[in-house]
C-alpha cells in the first residue's frame, strides 16, 4: 500500500516514523509545503520513504492509496477536499477546519464522493479510555452520574501558534468533549463554559484564554466538567473520572500521572511525568494509524469518521458562545446553524 503523508511537522514526522514501520505500507511518500523538509524527513526514514516536490504529485490518478493529513491546520480542509474528489481515504488531524463554514463545506465534499474520513482522536485508542468505555457499556459503574476531564500542559506552544489555533476550546478541550462522548454513550447537550488568563499576554492578545472550565450536561441526566490549562509545570495531564451509583473508575492516573499528595506516608512526589501528548499517546497515535490502515484495506469498520469531528466541535464553539456571553448554550442550537450552513440538512447534537 502506498500511503502520502501531508505535512511533517511534530505530529506529521511521528506519524510518518509510525506508518513507515507499518508492515503493510510498501511506501510512503512525504508532501509538505517546504519540499527540503519533505526530503529530509524522508531521508531520515530511509529505504521505503520518498520525499515530493510538490503536494499536487499525491493527487495526480494512481500516486497513491490514501493519504495522511498532518498540515498545518487552515490546510486541512482543502486537502480533505482534494482527496475526496480524487477518490481518496483520509486521515485528518483534528480539527477538520476552524470554523463551522469550513467544517460543512469539508463534509459535504467527503459525503459527495463517498470517501474515507477518519479523524484523529487518539484517545479512543489509548488502553485506559478504552477499558473505560468497556466498564460502562458493560454496567460495571451502575448509573453514571458524574465525569470529571482534564487535560492540561505541561507548558504553553509557542505565541505563534495561538492565533491559528482556534482556541483552547477547539485545540485542547474537544479531545475531552469527544473522549466524553465516546466512553459515556451520551451526547452533551448543553454546556456552560469560562476561561482565565493569568499567563503570557499572547493568549489574550489572539481573544483566547489559558485556562477554561466547562460544565457539562448530557443526554441522560449526568454532569461532567472538563478543564484545561496551558500551565501545568508539573507536568502533562490528562485524566478522566467516571463516578456512577456502583463504583468510580479512572483513566490517566498511575506512576507518570503528574500529581503529588500531600497525604501522610504518600510517596514524595513523580519521578518522571509525562512532559507531551506525544509522550503519553505515543501507542494510542500508532493504534489509529494502524486502523486507518485496516479501513483502507476494507477490513474494519471507520472508527472515527468526520461526523465524530463535527460533534466535539459544536460543543467546542457552544463553550466560545457560552463564554463571551456567559450563559449556558444549547450544543442543538449551534447544530441548528451548523444545519443551515450544511443547505438545511439536520445536524444531529
Amino acid at each position: 500500500m502506498r500511503i502520502a503523508q501531508l505535512g511533517v511537522g511534530r505530529i506529521g514526522t511521528f506519524h510518518a516514523a509510525a506508518l513507515h514501520d507499518h508492515a503493510d505500507v510498501s511506501e510512503l511518500l512525504i508532501a509538505d509545503a517546504d519540499p527540503a523538509r519533505a526530503r529530509e524527513a524522508a531521508d531520515r526514514l530511509g529505504a521505503g520513504a520518498r520525499g515530493l516536490g510538490s503536494v499536487d504529485e499525491v493527487f495526480a490518478p494512481g500516486a497513491v492509496d490514501a493519504v495522511v493529513i498532518t498540515s498545518a491546520t487552515a490546510a486541512h480542509a482543502d486537502l480533505i477536499g482534494r482527496a475526496a474528489r480524487a477518490g481518496l481515504p483520509a486521515f485528518c488531524e483534528k480539527p477538520i477546519a476552524l470554523d463551522l463554514p469550513g467544517t460543512m463545506a469539508a463534509l459535504r465534499e467527503v459525503e459527495n464522493a463517498g470517501t474515507v474520513l477518519q479523524m484523529g482522536f487518539q484517545r479512543r485508542f489509548d488502553a485506559g479510555y478504552r477499558a473505560a468505555r468497556e466498564a460502562v457499556l458493560a454496567g460495571r459503574i451502575g448509573r453514571l452520574h458524574t465525569a470529571r476531564a482534564l487535560t492540561s500542559d505541561m507548558a504553553p506552544p509557542p505565541a505563534e501558534f495561538i492565533p491559528l489555533s482556534g482556541g483552547l476550546y477547539r485545540d485542547c478541550l474537544v479531545h475531552d468533549f469527544d473522549i466524553i462522548r465516546w466512553v459515556t454513550g451520551h451526547e452533551i447537550t448543553e454546556v456552560y463554559a469560562i476561561g482565565a488568563n493569568g499567563g503570557a499576554d499572547f493568549f489574550r492578545e489572539a481573544g483566547d484564554v489559558d485556562t477554561a472550565a466547562v460544565l457539562l450536561t448530557l443526554d441522560g441526566g449526568a454532569l461532567a466538567t472538563a478543564t484545561s490549562t496551558r500551565y501545568n509545570g508539573a507536568g502533562h495531564d490528562v485524566r478522566l473520572e467516571l463516578c456512577g451509583t456502583l463504583d468510580t473508575v479512572a483513566v490517566g492516573v498511575d506512576c507518570r500521572t503528574p500529581v503529588t499528595s500531600l497525604e501522610p506516608g504518600s510517596a514524595p512526589g513523580v519521578p518522571k511525568p509525562w512532559t507531551g501528548f506525544l509522550e503519553r499517546f505515543g501507542p494510542a497515535y500508532r493504534a489509529e494509524l494502524a486502523a486507518f490502515v485496516s479501513v483502507v484495506r476494507g477490513e474494519l469498520a471507520n472508527p472515527c469518521d468526520g461526523r465524530d469531528a463535527l460533534a466535539a466541535l459544536l460543543v467546542a464553539e457552544a463553550c466560545e458562545v457560552s463564554r463571551h456571553e456567559r450563559r449556558p448554550v444549547s450544543v442543538a442550537d449551534i447544530a441548528e446553524q451548523a444545519g443551515k450552513l450544511a443547505g438545511g440538512t439536520e445536524i444531529a447534537a
